[in-house]
């Protein structure tokens, strides 16, 4: 995988990510979250992207969990996400 920086944050994020736009709340639950986090993982991502908005809010929620779950440090990956007025 290959990594840049995030502008001048300092931190190194991984040239592909990972949104959780369609899937986590909607479409998949929480084993599947924790399988599909650990590939990416496997295969180099360390940026993950979410919104409170995704699937109400369930979707950050899921990816919170299964982080936890998996025991990930979280100085080990870069989450990103959006708030909306509303």
């Amino acid at each position: 995988m290959e990594y840049r920086n995030l502008g001048l944050t300092g931190l190194k994020v991984s040239r592909l990510s990972y949104g959780a736009w369609i899937s986590f709340g909607i479409q998949i639950g929480l084993e599947e979250a924790k399988t599909l986090l650990s590939c990416c993982r496997e295969h180099g991502v360390n940026f993950f992207d979410n919104a409170e908005v995704y699937a109400g809010g369930k979707a950050e929620e899921i990816m919170g969990q299964a982080i936890k779950e998996l025991g990930w440090k979280r100085s080990d990956i870069v989450i990103s996400t959006k708030i909306f007025k509303g």
